[in-house]
């Protein structure tokens, strides 16, 4: 299933509050959360990663992995941790008034 506009900014976000992770391990807990509903290329996650990093919301850093790898991790920024409340109550406002129009059209 492929994400609608605007949606995987929020998700990124979302998984984020939970601790650092690095892209791939984004994109395997969306794939995981949503019992692989969801789908998300490296196409549309890095750009997304480096749009949410200019805005000031996350910020990335080069760490060490357990099996000695560095690779990039992304954490949320006090920024991002708001935004994601933000960005919770204006997805859960579009999804009402979706309903809305579903119901009564």
């Amino acid at each position: 299933m492929e994400l609608k506009q605007g949606t995987l900014d929020l998700l990124i976000l979302r998984i984020l509050l939970s601790g650092k992770r690095h892209g791939y391990g984004i994109v395997k807990r969306i794939q995981f959360l949503s019992n692989e509903m969801l789908n998300v290329g490296q196409g549309s996650m890095y750009p997304a990663l480096h749009r949410l990093e200019r805005k000031g919301w996350v910020k990335s850093s080069r760490e060490e992995t357990e099996k000695g790898k560095v690779t990039k991790f992304y954490r949320l920024t006090a920024r991002g941790r708001k935004q994601v409340e933000k960005e919770k109550q204006a997805w859960h406002d579009f999804i009402s008034v979706i309903n809305r129009v579903l119901e009564e059209g």
